[in-house]
């Protein structure tokens, strides 16, 4: 596996070494030494998440705050996904800083987002099939959501018309009006 760094500090692509052969292909997805090599965590998976989502459908921009912020690593295995990772670290050189992968069963990659980010992704398929790990459980008191559509941020979604969003996502926050990470 190689890590590929990015714009923001910490997130980073992992790619897979991935051996085909007219069977198919095999790929070792997770390891827990490899992972600390490449990523400098030595992070904890304490839970395994699985989304299902339609051509259109727009999740996100969700975090958690401390004591419970997720680091997330996540893989699609069916489909394809335009993901989105804002950070959110005040004094970060590039707090409100955005950066956008796509992440498909095609091309096999992953992305690990530490702490201290918004997250969100477009499915891009029919039937976009998400798999993620995180190092914190799910806090419903400790959510947030960051709009999606902020202004300050611009991100350039690929959308055909308006995306399908949840009444939680339609009512993110905008950056301005966000809490935040105090780094």
């Amino acid at each position: 596996m190689k890590a590929i760094a990015t714009a923001l500090d910490g997130v980073l692509i992992l790619e897979p070494r991935v051996f085909e052969d007219p069977r198919g292909c095999f790929f070792e997805s997770w390891n827990a030494r490899t992972f600390a090599e490449l990523t400098g965590s030595a992070a904890a998976f304490v839970q395994d998440n699985h989304s299902v989502s339609h051509r259109g459908v727009l999740r996100g921009l969700h975090y958690q705050l401390p004591p419970a912020a997720q680091g997330k690593l996540l893989r699609v295995v069916q489909g394809a996904v335009y993901d989105v990772v804002v950070d959110l670290r005040r004094g970060s050189p590039s707090f409100g800083g955005w950066l956008s992968v796509e992440l498909s069963a095609a091309n096999q990659r992953q992305l690990w987002i530490p702490p201290g980010f918004a997250h969100g992704f477009l499915s891009l398929s029919d039937h976009s099939v998400t798999l993620y790990k995180t190092t914190a459980y799910y806090s419903p008191e400790h959510e947030r959501c960051l709009r999606w559509d902020d202004a300050q941020l611009a991100i350039p979604w690929p959308l055909d018309g308006a995306p399908l969003i949840s009444p939680r996502d339609a009512a993110g926050l905008s950056l301005d009006a966000a809490e935040v990470f105090d780094r």
